[in-house]
């Protein structure tokens, strides 16, 4: 069986699509103190977490995220803050005062501004996926998919460069062998196509 966000709402599970568009899932704590601050920070009156229990990305802030690695991983005590409560269980929070946390607050403010004319979304509604109104969200979705795809290039680059080595050492040994007059037709048909050598019986010399 999948596994299920536990976040309040949140029917994210763990399938190929959900993989597909970035989204991982992070189990809870092993340490108590800090399992019982995710528990607190769900609001989820009677819940306890036990060892399967998960949290989906979409909880986290982008900041809050290590993808040095193959493995995408929380950075260490790290707590889940990108809910949908309804109203009766939204609390008001602590103003941080970091210059990063400035410049969120002030493009959180303009987006606000621009949208709220925009009518509410009902919070009893599942959560829309496949289009995330939180910007932090978006964002996160933004730079998963930059840092796959930087991956996919770097391993693109590194192909390449060992495809023209491999080339070089064979040019090198078909040399060696010509000049050895050891090198045959079909051998040096055979390995036209990958060398671009012309198509015809081989003579002592270079190859080119």
């Amino acid at each position: 069986m999948p596994a299920h966000c536990a976040a309040y709402k949140c029917k994210v599970r763990r399938t190929t699509e959900t993989r597909k568009l970035g989204i991982t899932f992070h189990r809870f704590p092993r340490d108590y103190g800090l399992r019982r601050k995710w528990e607190v920070a769900l609001r989820r009156e009677g819940f306890a977490a036990n060892d399967e229990s998960v949290l989906c990305s979409n909880h986290f802030q982008p900041d809050e995220f290590d993808r040095a690695g193959q493995i995408c991983r929380l950075r260490p005590g790290v707590i889940p803050s990108v809910f949908n409560f309804p109203a009766h269980l939204r609390r008001p929070k602590a103003t941080r005062t970091t210059a990063t946390s400035r410049k969120a607050m002030e493009s959180l403010h303009i987006s606000q501004h621009a949208t709220k004319k925009e009518p509410q979304p009902n919070v009893d509604l599942d959560h829309n996926y496949s289009l995330p109104s939180s910007p932090s969200v978006l964002k996160a979705r933004f730079s998963e998919a930059a840092a796959r795809l930087w991956s996919m290039e770097k391993k693109k680059r590194n192909a390449e460069v060992r495809e023209r080595r491999a080339k070089t050492t064979i040019k090198a040994l078909l040399n060696v062998l010509k000049e050895k007059n050891l090198l045959t037709k079909e051998l040096c048909e055979g390995l036209r196509i990958y060398l671009d050598l012309p198509s015809a019986s081989p003579k002592r010399g270079s190859v080119p």
